[in-house]
């Protein structure tokens, strides 16, 4: 069993930053592409930032600029910067990594997990 621990979530003054974490935990063998995703009120959730294990980053176009994604390969655990946040960004953000779990000592399968939503609400 693998598991996404998120943190770091709350409510920020616009123009301020916030730094979202996201753990993953358990019986992992490999992560490959790690990102964030955002759902804001009554919309869709869409692609925020995503890092591959070799640390080649792409953005939504609204994110860059002000916003940063990395990750530390040996805390298993990917991050991302928000500054100069606008109210526009309110959402819940998840944490979602492509990754490869073991189920057995010579045996590992693929696994698509998503953290559980961590709210970022930024005021005016």
């Amino acid at each position: 069993q693998v598991q996404l621990m998120e943190s770091g979530g709350g409510l920020v003054q616009a123009g301020g930053s916030l730094r979202l974490s996201c753990a993953a935990s358990g019986s992992i063998f490999s992560i490959n592409r790690m990102g964030w995703y955002r759902q804001a009120p009554g919309k869709q959730r869409e692609l925020v930032a995503g890092i591959t294990r070799g640390g080649s980053t792409n953005y939504a176009d609204a994110a860059k600029g002000r916003f940063t994604i990395t990750r530390d390969n040996t805390k298993n655990t990917v991050y991302l910067q928000m500054n100069s946040l606008k109210p526009e960004n309110t959402a819940v953000y998840y944490c979602n990594a492509d990754l490869e779990y073991y189920t057995g000592t010579n045996s590992h399968k693929p696994l698509d997990e998503w953290g559980q939503g961590s709210l970022v609400t930024v005021s005016s």
